[in-house]
């Protein structure tokens, strides 16, 4: 990791409901972090998808999974509102809103863009 470099970063947050467009549009179900965790993002991570690992502080869990992370404002969708959701690398059985969710970004895969449609768009960040 390159000096000034704004990775590792470390943070934490509670999972909130999402509109929904991952795992029901996009195949790809998303633990989206709330406000306050999107809040202290520095201004060097935005509009990208990254790569690193995740943790789901939940009782009897001590997994740390690979996962994706894409910060920004969703241009496929038009957004205007910068979210931060995560996409971790295992199938999970229940649901964990309200729980919370540790992650470390490594490093960026690609800047944000959009596409032409949402099953390209999820190949992409797949592939």
């Amino acid at each position: 990791i390159m000096a000034g470099s704004s990775f590792p970063y470390y943070t934490l947050g509670t999972i909130v409901h999402g509109l929904g467009r991952g795992g029901k549009e996009l195949g790809c179900p998303t633990a989206n972090f709330d406000e306050n965790a999107v809040a202290k993002l520095p201004s060097s991570i935005y509009q990208g998808v990254y790569y690193g690992w995740a943790k789901v502080l939940i009782p009897d869990n001590n997994q740390v999974y690979k996962m994706v992370t894409s910060v920004g404002t969703n241009p496929f969708y038009n957004g205007e509102k910068k979210t931060m959701e995560t996409h971790i690398l295992h199938k999970f059985t229940n649901d964990f809103y309200g729980e919370t969710v540790k992650i470390v970004l490594l490093g960026e895969i690609r800047k944000m863009t959009t596409f032409n449609n949402a099953s390209k768009s999820n190949k992409i960040l797949i592939y």
